[in-house]
């Protein structure tokens, strides 16, 4: 097309730009590192923390009750839908990016850009409300432990415990950064290591909880009818964000068009199994009025008279939180190096380590960024700001499926959605089904952060595009 705002590049473009040896990374992952690198990114947050407020609710929404169960389905399905198509795509166009990526072959540079926008708003919301609920484990499991870190080092400036930054938030983004940037193996070693901690700890809970399950607990299970459940639908979206972190290692994978769709649909089948099991057993076990707010599996545990337990969860959501931030990192830093290399971003966040392969530059400048603002922000409806930029990059996908089979319907798909057109229809629908679901103050951050993403594109982007070099 003749309008810039709609100028696609060919899937042949986008390989060929993937294998100059400039920006070319170090092919290492195997199904296994990919599957964990997505369980990794999965259960974290969402499961150890934001469950209680999905139960609970909050001055903006009802919550579910019980019926978080079939919240977690709710948005599983959702996932499924999305993963689907992540997963044609990842297969065909096996490249850093994931959905920006996607966009920008089908939709055009525009809706790419607000795509890659978006991805930004998802990663780095995220990495910093992850590094603080970090913290905040850290502090609980430090005072059992008798030690009692000072007040201003442990909170931020404006919170209601009146800190001046919070040390530990940003401690543990910076050594995230130095292992990604010595390479996405290693980063690889460490998730799969974390990931077996956090699974037994889930698994923990399960095999202990179930026999506390007292099925009175589960009535009403609905409490606040359709509504509710929605709406906690809608928060714990949260929990499943991770599996398409997974595509953003396209081009560091060994075996992308085999192993991609594997890793992607495996991690999301088991964390999704795994989550409606705790969320079942959690409410079964104390009445929903009284699940915990902040850290409803632990305290769940411990009001039933396993103290001990408790501890051993804590420290396995400590694991858990600090794999979520291993993957959004990874994600945040692959969709800078995918923008920048188009042009779109400045050229110096491309730049490949000449020893590690890896994209230092934006390594670290993602690092210190989300450090600073770990440590001197508090983050408040943090989860509802990454799901709605999660759940428009998604929702884009699924219709860049169905444009790419229309206009190169005999390519090369290793991996195909079934059910065309439906599925992708459907993804389509239950993405933005979400969304309404979100408080009104979450769209008109959204509408502003567009808004300054648009003002980028105009200003910069749009006359930087290599896209456009080529083309002029």
């Amino acid at each position: 097309m003749s309008n810039p705002l709609f100028r696609t590049k060919s899937i042949e473009q986008i390989l060929a730009a993937s294998d100059h040896p400039e920006h070319r990374l170090k092919k290492t992952l195997t199904v296994w590192d990919l599957t964990a690198i997505g369980i990794g990114g999965i259960i974290g947050t969402g499961i150890f923390v934001l469950v209680g407020t999905a139960v609970l609710g909050d001055a903006h929404r009802p919550g579910a009750g019980p019926g978080i169960v079939l919240s977690f389905i709710l948005s599983g399905v959702t996932c499924a839908l999305a993963a689907l198509c992540y997963a044609e795509f990842a297969a065909m166009i096996p490249v850093a990016g994931s959905a920006y990526t996607y966009s920008y072959a089908t939709l055009g540079e525009f809706l790419a850009w607000l795509t890659g926008w978006n991805l930004i708003l998802e990663y780095g919301v995220a990495c910093v409300a992850v590094s603080i609920g970090w913290s905040g484990y850290f502090n609980n499991i430090l005072r059992t432990l008798g030690v009692a870190l000072p007040v201003w080092a442990t909170h931020a400036p404006g919170s209601a415990a009146g800190g001046i930054l919070n040390l530990p938030a940003a401690i543990i983004v910076l050594l995230v950064t130095c292992v990604l940037v010595i390479g996405v193996k290693e980063s690889a070693r460490t998730t799969g290591v974390i990931v077996v901690i956090k699974l037994a700890a889930v698994l923990f809970f399960i095999a202990v909880g179930i026999f506390s399950v007292e099925p009175a607990n589960w009535s009403p299970f609905m409490p606040n009818g359709f509504q509710g459940v929605g709406a906690a639908a809608a928060i714990v979206f949260f929990a499943y964000i991770g599996f398409d972190a997974v595509s953003t290692t396209a081009e560091e994978a060994r075996n992308p068009q085999r192993d991609l769709p594997i890793g992607i649909i495996a991690s999301l089948g088991i964390c999704g199994v795994l989550y409606v099991l705790v969320s079942a057993i959690l409410t079964g076990m104390i009445p929903y009025t009284q699940v915990d707010i902040h850290a409803p599996v632990a305290e769940a545990l411990r009001m039933v008279g396993f103290r001990w337990g408790a501890a051993l969860v804590a420290i396995g959501a400590l694991a858990g939180i600090t794999s979520v931030l291993f993957v959004m990192l990874l994600g945040q830093i692959r969709v800078f190096f995918a923008m920048s290399r188009d042009g779109l971003l400045a050229p110096w966040l491309s730049k490949v380590h000449p020893r590690f392969r890896t994209p230092h530059h934006a390594t670290i400048v993602t690092g210190v960024g989300v450090a600073v603002l770990a440590a001197l922000v508090p983050i408040g409806e943090a989860a509802d700001m990454t799901n709605i930029g999660t759940l428009f990059a998604f929702a884009l996908v699924c219709a860049g499926v169905l444009v790419l089979r229309r206009v190169r319907p005999n390519h090369p798909r290793p991996f195909r959605v079934p059910f065309m057109p439906w599925v992708p229809l459907l993804g389509m629908a239950a993405c933005l089904g979400l969304m309404a679901f979100l408080p009104t103050i979450t769209w008109i951050r959204f509408g502003v952060w567009t808004i300054i993403g648009v003002a980028v594109y105009f200003g910069y982007s749009m006359r930087h595009s290599k896209l456009a070099v080529t083309r002029g």
